[in-house]
């Protein structure tokens, strides 16, 4: 995923963008996924990040975090992690004989949520409010989250041992789902370049890495996206997408009506990203992987077969009449 050239020239935009720059002083080959990070922050969604371990997931959301400057925190989920180490629990208070609510991590702005499932679903489920209403309910109590909420969570592929599976209602609450590689040989050989010249993960202050963007940008960028028009044709264009995973020969269940908005929702921001005023089918195509990969649930044989998500929605695209 690369970013398109720009037709409008915006100095919030530019800003913006830094970002993907910024991060690449800590991280090598992963700008596609740097832009999809902003893509949810910039749409007000979450990110799903997969990959096999040491290809820098955790420091590329830290890095992320750095870049804009705002409060994150990390949760390292485990098969003991219990929901109210996630959202907050209720603590007595022996000075005032009273309970009081202890705020917890997920309190914040980005929320890296690491290696999210090794932790079993009843504690993946303490996510579900706090990512769908920017809220955390308790004894009754709606406590609202700070602004902007960015969850991205890591997690490592399903195959691999002591992983669950995360719920469809917990997967259907992330915007994108992004594969996480590893690096090309050249990319590589760099990773070691920055290692044998110093660099260390542990330490961001070794990259140089610094904030490029402010809060007041960041929510001017939101209200940005929010105005990128959109015309019939595309609307019904996702409709006919979204309607034509629902028949595929291979898929069980497919997307539901809020995968359309949140192909909307994508596709304006990266338009956005480009200078566009209007989303096109251009947009719309370059986001129906990452939106859609995790909310389809495939057949049974289909997946015996080896067919997989991604390659039942190229075929959606390819079959699928594009508006002129």
């Amino acid at each position: 995923m690369s970013t398109p050239g720009y037709s409008t020239p915006d100095p919030t935009r530019d800003a913006i963008n830094r970002v993907r720059w910024e991060v690449g002083k800590a991280v090598v080959g992963q700008d596609g996924t740097v832009t999809g990070l902003l893509i949810a922050l910039l749409a007000r969604g979450h990110v799903l990040l997969e990959g096999v371990p040491g290809v820098a997931k955790t420091l590329l959301v830290r890095s992320f975090a750095r870049a804009i400057g705002l409060d994150t925190k990390r949760i390292q989920f485990t098969p003991d992690l219990m929901p109210g180490d996630v959202s907050g629990s209720l603590i007595y208070d022996a000075r005032s004989g009273e309970f009081e609510f202890r705020e917890g991590p997920v309190f914040t702005n980005v929320l890296l949520a690491d290696e999210i499932n090794r932790t079993p679903p009843k504690t993946q489920s303490a996510l579900l409010e706090a990512m769908e209403e920017r809220q955390v309910s308790s004894d009754g109590v709606s406590r609202r989250l700070p602004e902007p909420f960015l969850v991205a969570a890591t997690q490592n592929p399903i195959e691999q041992e002591g992983t669950y599976t995360l719920p469809e209602a917990q997967l259907d609450r992330f915007l994108l789902k992004l594969i996480v590689e590893v690096p090309g040989r050249d990319a590589e050989v760099d990773v070691l370049r920055r290692h044998a010249a110093g660099f260390t993960p542990r330490s961001l202050e070794s990259a140089g890495l610094q904030t490029v963007v402010t809060p007041a940008e960041i929510a001017a960028a939101q209200e940005a996206v929010a105005r990128v028009a959109v015309t019939d044709d595309v609307l019904a264009y996702i409709v006919d997408l979204a309607r034509a995973t629902r028949s595929s020969p291979s898929v069980q269940v497919g997307v539901s009506p809020r995968a359309s908005t949140a192909l909307l929702a994508a596709a304006k921001a990266w338009a956005w990203l480009g200078g566009f005023p209007a989303i096109t089918p251009d947009h719309v195509q370059a986001m129906v992987v990452p939106v859609w990969r995790h909310r389809l649930q495939l057949r049974p044989e289909a997946e015996i077969e080896g067919v997989s998500a991604d390659s039942v929605l190229t075929s959606v695209l390819a079959q699928t009449r594009v508006p002129i």
